[in-house]
Order: C-alpha cells, then sequence, then structure tokens
C-alpha cells in the first residue's frame, strides 16, 4: 500500500499545494527524507513564483502529478550538511533551482549538462530516485544532493535574486550557448515578462544594443528608463515593424502564448538566430522562405546545467542584476496566480516564505 505523503519520509513538513487541475493552493502536510552523507537541509527563505508554477498547478501540460507542492527558486540557508558534502556548510544562504537529480553519468551529466540529463529530476512533480516523489519550495525546508546546490553570492539579494535561478539562467545558459555575447550586437527581447526583463538587464551587462519587442506600447517607458533597453518596438505598428526589418542579430523569444514567427524572423539580419524559451500548449508556425533566404537559425534553450547556473549567478552579482519583484506573504498566492495568468505582475512573484509560511 502506497505511503500518504505525510508519512513517506521521516521527517514532516508544512507547504502549501494543489490537489487537481483547479490549481487552487491550499495548506499541505508532507515530508522530506533524513539528510544523507551527499544531502544539503535548506531553511528556504523565499521562493519565486515562476510561470510553470502556474501552468503546472492546473495540469495545463498535462503531466501534473497530484498532490503537487510547487517552487523551483528557492532560497535559503543550509540547516544540515552530509559528511561528504564539501562545497557548503551549516549557516551557508544557498539557493535550489529547476533541477533537483539527474543520473550524474551520462554523457550529458559529464558535460555539466544536467538539465538535459533523460533521468534529470525536477525539483517539483518529478520522482525522486527512490521513487519517492519531489516537493518543491513552497514549503518550510527542503532536502537535495549538494551537486544541485548553489552557492548564492554575498552581494546577491535573497528576495530579488531568487528569480534567477529560473529566469536568469534561462536567458543566460542560451546566449552563452548560441553566441549571443558580442558587445556592440543588437539583441531583440520579444516579451517583457519574468523572463524578458532580465534577458533585457543580462544583455545590456554583456555590451547588447537591446530592443524589447512588444505587441502593446504600456510598458515602453519602463523598459527604457527603468530596466536600461535601448529602444521599444510595437509589433502592431507596421511602419516601425518594417522600418525595423533586417535589424538584428538575434531575438529571445520569451512569449509563452501562440503567436506568429514570421514577423519576428523578418526582424533578423542575415545569419540572424531567433532563439525561443516559452512554450505554447500547441505548435507554431514555422515558415522556410525566411530562414532559407536569409541563412537564418531556429532554436530552444531549456535552463541550464548546475555549473553554468552558478556562472550566472556570480555573473548578476558582479553586474548588480536582479529580478523586478512583488513580494508576497504565502496566503497570498492564489490572488497572485490569478495575476499571472493575466500577466499583471512587474516581474516576478517572489513568496517571502521564512516570515509567513505558518501550519494551521
Amino acid at each position: 500500500m502506497a505511503k500518504s505523503p505525510e508519512t513517506e519520509h521521516p521527517n514532516k513538513v508544512f507547504g502549501w499545494g494543489a490537489r487537481d487541475k483547479s490549481g487552487v493552493l491550499s495548506p499541505f502536510h508532507f515530508s522530506r527524507r533524513d539528510n544523507g552523507e551527499n544531502d544539503v537541509t535548506v531553511k528556504i527563505l523565499f521562493c519565486g513564483v515562476c510561470h510553470t508554477d502556474l501552468h503546472t498547478i492546473k495540469n495545463d501540460w498535462g503531466y501534473t502529478y497530484y498532490p503537487v507542492v510547487p517552487g523551483h527558486e528557492i532560497v535559503g540557508i543550509a540547516t544540515k550538511v552530509g559528511k561528504n558534502v564539501t562545497k557548503f556548510k551549516e549557516g551557508d544562504r544557498v539557493g535550489v533551482g529547476v533541477i533537483a537529480g539527474s543520473c550524474q553519468s551520462c554523457e550529458s551529466c559529464d558535460q555539466d549538462l544536467e538539465n538535459y540529463c533523460p533521468q534529470m529530476s525536477f525539483t517539483y512533480n518529478a520522482i525522486a530516485s527512490d521513487g519517492t516523489k519531489n516537493y518543491g519550495g513552497y514549503s518550510e525546508n527542503i532536502v537535495v544532493d549538494q551537486r544541485f546546490v548553489l552557492r548564492f553570492p554575498e552581494n546577491l539579494p535573497s528576495d530579488s535574486g531568487a528569480p534567477l535561478l529560473c529566469a536568469g539562467i534561462t536567458v543566460y545558459s542560451p546566449m552563452k550557448y548560441y553566441g549571443m555575447t558580442e558587445a556592440g550586437k543588437h539583441l531583440g527581447v520579444a516579451g517583457l515578462g519574468g523572463l524578458g526583463h532580465v534577458a533585457v538587464k543580462i544583455g545590456k551587462a554583456f555590451g547588447l544594443k537591446v530592443t524589447v519587442i512588444s505587441s502593446s506600447s504600456k510598458k515602453e517607458e519602463e523598459a527604457i528608463t527603468h530596466l536600461g533597453a535601448d529602444s521599444f518596438l510595437v509589433t502592431t505598428d507596421p511602419q516601425k515593424m518594417k522600418a525595423a526589418i533586417g535589424t538584428m542579430d538575434y531575438i529571445i523569444d520569451t512569449i509563452s502564448a501562440v503567436h506568429a514567427l514570421y514577423p519576428l524572423l523578418g526582424l533578423l539580419k542575415v545569419n540572424g538566430k531567433l532563439i525561443a524559451l516559452g512554450l505554447p500548449e500547441k505548435p507554431l508556425e514555422l515558415p522556410m522562405f525566411p530562414l532559407v533566404l536569409g541563412r537564418k537559425m531556429v532554436g530552444g534553450s531549456d535552463v541550464g546545467g548546475l555549473k553554468e547556473t552558478q556562472e550566472m549567478l556570480d555573473f548578476c552579482a558582479k553586474h548588480n542584476i536582479t529580478a523586478d519583484i512583488e513580494l508576497i506573504k504565502m496566503d497570498e498566492i492564489n490572488s497572485a496566480m490569478e495575476r499571472l495568468a493575466k500577466s499583471d505582475v512587474r516581474y516576478r512573484f517572489v513568496i517571502d516564505v521564512a516570515n509567513s509560511l505558518s501550519p494551521p
């Protein structure tokens, strides 16, 4: 007989979870494993609210395994370390991102690309190597193998630094892999949400000219004056779109709704690269003419390995890059999810877990 979430492991934990596709989150009692010899136990201080959390609690992608405790942008304090742990000690400030496990022996893992390991397990809504379920960061604490724990740089704030563990690495990794870091080149950022606003900041830190591409002009002023973008292009303005044809070297497409790629491909120069990071629920149409006639590339990317995630955190600390956040209490999460579904957040919700999570 399967054990209940509360009795599966020895250590009782409290968090908030969703039990069905209504996506409503409520207080949830479950359990965590004992801290093993390679593990770090983390007392959670803050946890970012990612769009993936919203898709998962509502089973939008069809693979949610209820009950689910979301949260994969976790910052906290190491409270226990196993005897084989060399990188962390008790009291260290640490981060846990999207990945909590992998086989650690395949070609991807050997290249520090644990995010592409066939046996990779997510921080939540996944099965761990011992066959039990992973629960995420909307909770008091988490136990993670040291390979999947990150050192949080000293000058990076815990609250506004938390979203970098997903949004930050999701834009940093493709910029490095696809060679989109050459100072002076022109980067377009399509969609100005949780990912897009961090992409603007990282792009500027690499010395790029950055244009935000959006369907409406309502975020124009803050994109330029607050986030530091060089210009703003409204896709519904035919004259401006025409003037921008063939002007960009790279585009990072963060749009998670179904949208046309043809106008974006037109903005690219010859040899331009369009890298898609959003995950629309239906396939997009990919026109071949602009690709073939302009030797253009369309690619994708999914978070990053642990080594690169650490590199990204250090880069952001060096350049004072954080997410723009709205700090919320745990019991405000359902209204935050409703607002996130309408893109009504500037630009990432972060839960003040340590100060607002208390068992009923």
